[in-house]
C-alpha cells in the first residue's frame, strides 16, 4: 500500500491492456452484485420480515439508497487528502463486506423466538442489527464508489487513451452484468425455504451471498496489489474549490461599499487570493452544478424500481408460462434493457437523428430522458387501476362485511338485514355483504339471533344445525390481500369426526367437527392437501393455486376418504387470485429505462466533456448527490403527501417531473456550450505571457536601477575631480 507517491511503473500488459485491470473490473462486478443482490430483496425484507408497512418500508430503503450516493463525497475526500485511491477502496471495501455480514445475521429469524407462525418475538434485535448493516454498507459503498474506476484509469499510461476509453465501457459493461445476475438469483434464494426451528424465507442466504460476492471482490482486487499503478494522494480539489468559493462570498459581503470597483462575476471576488485559472475552472464548474438543481427529480422517480413498482408487482400474476417471476426479479428487466438499448441508441437512433439534421445536443437528450421517465410513472399509474380493480373492495371503519356458508344438508332461506338469499347445502354466497350496523339473522322464518359485526372487519359465518336448532358460528376472515404472492388457505370441517391437513411441510392442525381451521399461507401450484382422521384413513385433495387468493375448503358431512373426497370437497373463494399479469410493467420499465439511458448516460458525457481537466471528481460527486437528493424527496413525498390511492401518487410524481422537465428545458435553452481545454489554455498563455511581462518589466527595473547606479558615479567622480581642481 501506498505512504508516499511512487514513479508510475510499466505493468504487464494482454493485448494492449494492463493485466491490473483484470482484478478491478472482476471486483466491480461482485461488488455490484452484492449491493444489487441485497438491495433486490431489501424492501421485501423490510414488509415481511420485519413487518413493516408500505410506506415505512419505502421510506427506509430510500434513506438507505440516499445515503449510498451522498458517502461518495466523503470517500473521494478521504482518498485525495488522505489514504490515496488504492487504501481507500480496501479499507472501505472490508466495512462493507462487514456489513453484508451483519445484515445476513439480522435476517436469521432463529436468532431469537419466535411465535407459532415463526414471526420474531424479539424484532427489536434484527432491527437494530439490519440498520447497523445498512449503515455500513452505505459507508463502504458510497466510499468506494469515486474511487474504483478512477483508479482503474490510473493503470493507463497516456499512450493507451484507446485502452482506457475501452476499460469504462468493459467497466460499464460488468456494472450491468453484475446489477443483471444478482437480481436474478437472490429473488430465487429468498423464495427458498430454511431455518432450524421453523421454515421461512430465505433473507439470511440472499443476504449471505451477496456478501460472500463481497468478500471475493476485496480479496480479488488485494490479489493485485503488486500489479497496480498506485499513485500518492495529491490534496482535494473538491476541498479547494469549496475554500475558492466560500472566501469569494466572504469577501464580496465585506467589500459592499461603492468605492470597491464592481466585478464582471462574484467569483472574481477570489482573485486577491486565488490564481485567474482557479477562478475560471470554478466558474465552469458552477455552470454545470447550476443545471443540476433540477436533475434529482428524476432520480426520485427511477429508483422507486425497488420499492414502490416491486410492492405493485406483489399485487399481479408472475406465472410467464415456462417460468415464474418473483415481483422483486422485475428489476431484471432494467439492466437486461439497458444491455440492449445502449448499443441501439449509440449505433441507430443518434445517427439517424444526425442524419436529419437535427441539433440534439446533450441538454437536451437530458430532457427527452426526463421526459421519458414521466411518462412511465403514468405508465405505472395505469397499471395501478387496472390492478385495483381486480382488488376486493374491504370494509371501511365504519362498516362490516359478512359471508354466510350452509352447513346443512339442505337448502336454506337466509333474510340477513335487508339481504335475502337461498343458500344450497355445503355452499357460501358468491360476494361479502356490507352491514353498517346490528342485523337480524333469519334462516326460513324462524329468526335466530341479533348478529352484531366488529366495523372494519371480514366475517364468516357458519350455519350448522343441531337437531331443531340452527347456530350460526362467527369466523374473522382476512381484510387484505395475501403479500408476497402466497395464497391465505383454510379447512372448514362439516365431518363427523376430528380431521387434520397437511400441505407440502405445512400443518393446519386438528380441525374439530364444525369449526374452522387457522389459516395457513401456501405458495403458488399444484398443491396436495393430505386430509386424515385418527383412525389412520387419508386422502390427498388436489387444487391449482395461483397469487395471492383466499380460499376456504369446505368439507361436507358426507365426505369420504379414498378417490371421492376430491369431488366432495367444495371451496370457496374468499378473495380472488390475482389477475393482472406482470408483463403489464414491462412498458413502464422500457419507458424509465429508455430515460435513463438518455438521461444518465448522456448526462455524465455532458459533464466529463464541460468540466475542467482537473475538476472531474468535483462533477462527479455533484452528479452522484443528485441521486442522494432524489431518493430525499421520495422520503418527504411519502411521509409527507397522505395520498389514499397509489396511482394518484404515481401520477403526482409524473407531474413534478414533467414540470422540471419544462424548468430544465429553458435552462437548457440558455446554457452555452463550452471547450474546458481551450479556456484553460487561454489562461495558461494569459499567464505565461503576464510572467514575460512581469519578467521583461523586472529586467527593465533592473536595468533601470543598474543605470542610476552608473550614473551616480559618474556624477561623484565628476565631484571629485572638481573639488581637487579648487584645491589646486
Amino acid at each position: 500500500m501506498e505512504d508516499r507517491e511512487k514513479p508510475k511503473k510499466k505493468s504487464a500488459t494482454v493485448f494492449g491492456y494492463p493485466i491490473s485491470i483484470f482484478f478491478i473490473v472482476v471486483n466491480e462486478f461482485c461488488e455490484r452484485f452484492s449491493y444489487y443482490g441485497m438491495r433486490a430483496v431489501l424492501v421485501l425484507y423490510f414488509k415481511y420480515f420485519l413487518r413493516w408497512d408500505d410506506d415505512f418500508a419505502t421510506t427506509i430503503y430510500h434513506t438507505f439508497v440516499a445515503l449510498c450516493y451522498l458517502t461518495p463525497i466523503l470517500g473521494a475526500i478521504v482518498a485525495d487528502s488522505w489514504l490515496g485511491k488504492f487504501k481507500t477502496i480496501v479499507y472501505l471495501s472490508i466495512v462493507y463486506a462487514l456489513g453484508q455480514v451483519v445484515m445476513a445475521i439480522s435476517a436469521i429469524h432463529d436468532i431469537t423466538d419466535s411465535n407459532k407462525d415463526g414471526v420474531p418475538d424479539n424484532m427489536t434485535l434484527h432491527v437494530a442489527l439490519s440498520m447497523m448493516g445498512l449503515m455500513l454498507i452505505a459507508v463502504g459503498t458510497g466510499g468506494i464508489k469515486p474511487c474504483v474506476a478512477a483508479f482503474g484509469g490510473d493503470q493507463f499510461e497516456e499512450h493507451q487513451e484507446k485502452q482506457r476509453s475501452t476499460f469504462f465501457s468493459i467497466f460499464y459493461l460488468s456494472i450491468n452484468a453484475g446489477s443483471l445476475l444478482s437480481t436474478v438469483i437472490t429473488p430465487i434464494l429468498r423464495a427458498q425455504e430454511c431455518g432450524i426451528h421453523t421454515q421461512q424465507e430465505c433473507y439470511p442466504l440472499a443476504f449471505g451471498v451477496p456478501a460472500a460476492l463481497m468478500v471475493v471482490a476485496l480479496i480479488v482486487f488485494i490479489v493485485g496489489s503488486g500489479m497496480y499503478n498506485k499513485t500518492a494522494p495529491q490534496g482535494n480539489i473538491m476541498l479547494k474549490v469549496c475554500k475558492c468559493i466560500g472566501f469569494a462570498i466572504k469577501n464580496r459581503f465585506r467589500h459592499r461599499s461603492a468605492e470597491y470597483p464592481r466585478r464582471t462575476h462574484w467569483m472574481d471576488w477570489a482573485d486577491e487570493k486565488y490564481d485567474k485559472l482557479l477562478i475560471a475552472q470554478v466558474k465552469m464548474v458552477l455552470k454545470v452544478l447550476f443545471l443540476y438543481i433540477p436533475l434529482p427529480m428524476f432520480w426520485a422517480l427511477f429508483d422507486q424500481q425497488g420499492s414502490r413498482w416491486t410492492l405493485q408487482a406483489t399485487t399481479m400474476n408472475g406465472d410467464f408460462g415456462i417460468l415464474v417471476i418473483q415481483p422483486d426479479q422485475m428489476q431484471t428487466v432494467n439492466p437486461i434493457l439497458i444491455l440492449v438499448l445502449v448499443p441501439i441508441m449509440d449505433s441507430v437512433i443518434y445517427p439517424l437523428i444526425s442524419k436529419c439534421k437535427l441539433n440534439f445536443t446533450p441538454l437536451r437528450r437530458m430532457t427527452v430522458g426526463m421526459f421519458l421517465a414521466a411518462l412511465a410513472f403514468i405508465a405505472a399509474a395505469l397499471v395501478q387501476l387496472q390492478i385495483d380493480k381486480t382488488l376486493p373492495k374491504f370494509p371501511s371503519s365504519t362498516e362490516s362485511q359478512g359471508k354466510f356458508i350452509n352447513m346443512i344438508d339442505r337448502p336454506i332461506e337466509v333474510t340477513a338485514g335487508d339481504y335475502r338469499f337461498t343458500l344450497r347445502a355445503f355452499t357460501a354466497n358468491d360476494e361479502y355483504l356490507t352491514f353498517d350496523k346490528t342485523f337480524d339473522l333469519k334462516v326460513g322464518n324462524a329468526v335466530i339471533s341479533k348478529i352484531a359485526l366488529q366495523n372494519g372487519t371480514r366475517t364468516t359465518l357458519s350455519i350448522t344445525q343441531d337437531g331443531l336448532t340452527v347456530i350460526p358460528t362467527l369466523f374473522k376472515d382476512n381484510t387484505s390481500k395475501p403479500e408476497k404472492g402466497e395464497n391465505a388457505i383454510r379447512f372448514l370441517n362439516g365431518f363427523g369426526s376430528p380431521l387434520n391437513v397437511t400441505v407440502d411441510s405445512l400443518d393446519f392442525g386438528s380441525i374439530p367437527t364444525n369449526n374452522m381451521s387457522r389459516g395457513v399461507l401456501v405458495p403458488r401450484g399444484n398443491k396436495e392437501f393430505l386430509i386424515k382422521d385418527g383412525t389412520g384413513q387419508q386422502c390427498v385433495y388436489t387444487h391449482m393455486l395461483g397469487f395471492g387468493s383466499s380460499f376456504t375448503f369446505i368439507i361436507p358431512s358426507f365426505f369420504k376418504f379414498g378417490q371421492d373426497c376430491q369431488q366432495s370437497i367444495r371451496p370457496v373463494v374468499d378473495i380472488m387470485p390475482n389477475s393482472f399479469h406482470m408483463a403489464w410493467q414491462i412498458p413502464q420499465y422500457f419507458l424509465i429505462t429508455a430515460g435513463e439511458v438518455v438521461f444518465s448516460v448522456t448526462g455524465l458525457e455532458f459533464s466529463y466533456s464541460q468540466a475542467p481537466s482537473n475538476m472531474k471528481s468535483v462533477l462527479q460527486a455533484g452528479w452522484l448527490l443528485t441521486v442522494a437528493v432524489g431518493n430525499i424527496i421520495v422520503l418527504i413525498v411519502a411521509e409527507a403527501a397522505t395520498i389514499p390511492d397509489q396511482w394518484a401518487e404515481y401520477i403526482l410524481f409524473a407531474c413534478l417531473l414533467l414540470l422540471v422537465c419544462v424548468i430544465f428545458a429553458v435552462m437548457a435553452y440558455f446554457y452555452t456550450y463550452i471547450d474546458p481545454t481551450k479556456i484553460e489554455a487561454q489562461f495558461v498563455e494569459q499567464e505565461s505571457e503576464d510572467k514575460e511581462k512581469r519578467k521583461s518589466l523586472e529586467m527593465a527595473r533592473k536595468d533601470s536601477v543598474e543605470q542610476r547606479k552608473e550614473d551616480s558615479s559618474s556624477s561623484s567622480s565628476s565631484s571629485d575631480e572638481e573639488e581637487a581642481q579648487t584645491k589646486i
